[in-house]
């Protein structure tokens, strides 16, 4: 069987990822989300998730044995220590769960991991797309979405490889720093560009 062509797709937070993964999808790509598979793992009484709660705190478990998502992730933000920690018990999960999903695919697949450097993910993709932005624009994209203080959010930031490393580490990088139609543009002609390119 001829393994399938995988893009990994990256970035930092607020830059505009999950805009180009839908894009990706659009396009007619499947797109494996790495959060969404995050999601999966953590449900209840998971290896997974009882291993975060004994290096985070039983506390990040909610009466009902959900996850305390916003709890976790102060404490996974505070420094970038805290940051490698939670993703050296997440990662094997994730890439276990996508090598296993990649197995009943074909053709071309996208990995959208915001990790995905971290993870060595990347070791195993075909072309690279990091999204960037200016931290201004990135810091209030997150305060728009997310339920944060500001403070939380540039731990957030700090936590984060920088520009330049995503730059040096990526085949392509999308920089949205503009309006959105205009960054829509260029994912999109950056997909038919990777399309010729593996397709």
């Amino acid at each position: 069987m001829t393994r399938v062509k995988l893009i990994g797709l990256t970035g930092q937070s607020g830059a505009g990822k999950s805009t180009a993964a839908e894009l990706f999808k659009q396009s007619g790509m499947t797109v494996i989300d790495a959060d969404a598979l995050v999601a999966k793992i953590y449900e209840s009484s998971s290896a997974c998730l009882k291993s975060v709660a004994a290096s985070f705190g039983q506390d990040i478990i909610n009466p009902d044995g959900s996850l305390n998502r916003r709890l976790l992730a102060k404490r996974a933000f505070e420094s970038k220590e805290n940051t490698a920690l939670l993703g050296a018990i997440v990662h094997p999960f994730v890439i276990a769960e996508t090598l296993r999903i990649l197995k009943t695919l074909s053709g071309t697949a996208v990995f959208d991991a915001p990790q995905l450097f971290e993870s060595n993910m990347d070791a195993v993709c075909d072309i690279i797309v990091s999204v960037t932005a200016n931290e201004d624009v990135r810091l209030s994209r997150i305060l728009g979405r997310d339920s944060v203080t500001e403070e939380q959010a540039r731990e957030r930031i700090r936590a984060q490889f920088s520009e330049e490393f995503f730059r040096s580490h990526s085949d392509y990088t999308l920089e949205n720093n503009g309006d959105i139609s205009g960054f829509k543009a260029r994912t999109s002609a950056l997909i038919q560009k990777i399309k010729a390119e593996v397709m």
